[in-house]
């Protein structure tokens, strides 16, 4: 009969879409490498996916500086930093929805044609020049750590779309694909003959996607919410209640994954326990071979596919001033704000152990 090995233990990052609010996983990312805490996989979706990229081909041995320095870099500086929060992200989203981001995406559209008559309205490849300047791609393939798991969606089939730097090379073209937008006109991008936009309309979350690609390994997660999960004050007008929407729909949905792997933790530890006793117990020969049948079935259950999340720690972005396209704001003092929103909600969570 197999013997049961004690399982493979990973940690693992997952990191949400949300535009310019991509930032505060910079600063949670800051956060957690000044507590010494590595990761063998780092996966996100949409701009998530962009971070992760960016920490599992890190240029450098310092991902957490290499990541800083990619959103100072596609930070603007026309917002007036004086400004308001709240005028200061309606301003800045203006100016993005507008002339665009330089190190980001550029305007396809132009006056002498209606926005209506496009399938999207601004390209992504200022991203993918900017990425070069960021990612070693070399480092996002087979045997390199940290393994890399970023998700998409196929428009024309609206499947779920998986790139894991285990099976296979990713490149800047697969990171765009994570992060097209369609409700804000991004453009989707074209691999491997499929046209993939932002994974954030499946699952905003990517760890069910984490757990069906390392399925035999126990796991410690680290989730980063970009929006709140709770609201106290209600909504006062059209604008905040479509806000509020807009944070509930995107906002983490793991707890059923979370629950149901507690479940499943019961029932593999009464499968162990059985399994046990019957490989001890004095069977007759009958009995041994109905055994024998059934230990690849139960090698496939308990061990194949047996990951266990052990333990989730959540950091999750508060906010005090509700704005619909916060989004969108790349103003230098938003994404500084941000940094320092999330090294600090870090350090506030992990407290002093590492």
């Amino acid at each position: 009969m197999q013997v049961r090995s004690k399982p493979t233990f990973e940690t693992v990052l997952v990191m949400q879409g949300g535009g310019s609010l991509g930032a505060y996983e910079c600063g949670v990312y800051k956060g957690l490498e000044k507590r010494g805490i590595k990761f063998d996989i780092v996966s996100g979706t949409s701009i998530g996916a962009i971070n992760a990229g960016i920490i599992a081909g890190s240029k450098s041995d310092q991902p957490a500086k290499d990541l800083e320095d990619f959103w100072l870099h596609i930070s603007e500086s026309m917002t007036p930093a004086a400004l308001s929060d709240m005028f200061r992200s309606m301003t800045a989203a203006t100016f993005s929805a507008l002339w665009g981001n330089a190190n980001m995406f550029q305007p396809l559209w132009n006056p002498m044609i209606l926005p209506a008559s496009m399938p999207y309205l601004y390209d992504l490849g200022p991203l993918k020049k900017t990425l070069a300047q960021y990612v070693d791609f070399s480092r996002l393939s087979p045997g390199n750590r940290p393994r890399l798991i970023v998700t998409s969606i196929d428009v024309k089939t609206s499947e779920s779309v998986v790139f894991d730097s285990q099976a296979q090379h990713i490149s800047a073209d697969h990171l765009a694909g994570c992060a097209g937008f369609p409700f804000y006109g991004i453009a989707w991008t074209k691999v491997d003959g499929r046209y993939l936009w932002d994974g954030s309309l499946m699952s905003n979350t990517p760890l069910r996607e984490v757990i069906h690609a390392s399925p035999s390994n126990d796991k410690r997660v680290y989730i980063v919410n970009l929006f709140p999960s709770r609201q106290d004050k209600l909504p006062e007008n059209l604008l905040d209640s479509l806000h509020r929407a807009r944070d509930i729909m995107y906002s983490d949905k793991t707890d059923h994954n979370i629950r149901m792997s507690k479940i499943i933790k019961r029932h593999l530890k009464l499968l162990n326990e059985m399994h046990d006793m019957l490989s001890n117990a004095e069977l007759n020969g009958e009995m041994k071979g109905r055994l024998l049948k059934l230990e690849k079935e139960y090698h496939k259950v308990a061990t194949v596919r047996g990951a266990i999340i052990e333990e989730v720690v959540k950091i999750e972005r508060k906010e005090d001033v509700h704005f619909m396209f916060e989004d969108a704001d790349f103003s230098a003092t938003t994404i500084k704000k941000l940094i320092k929103q999330g090294e600090e909600d870090a350090e506030r969570v992990l407290g002093g152990a590492p």
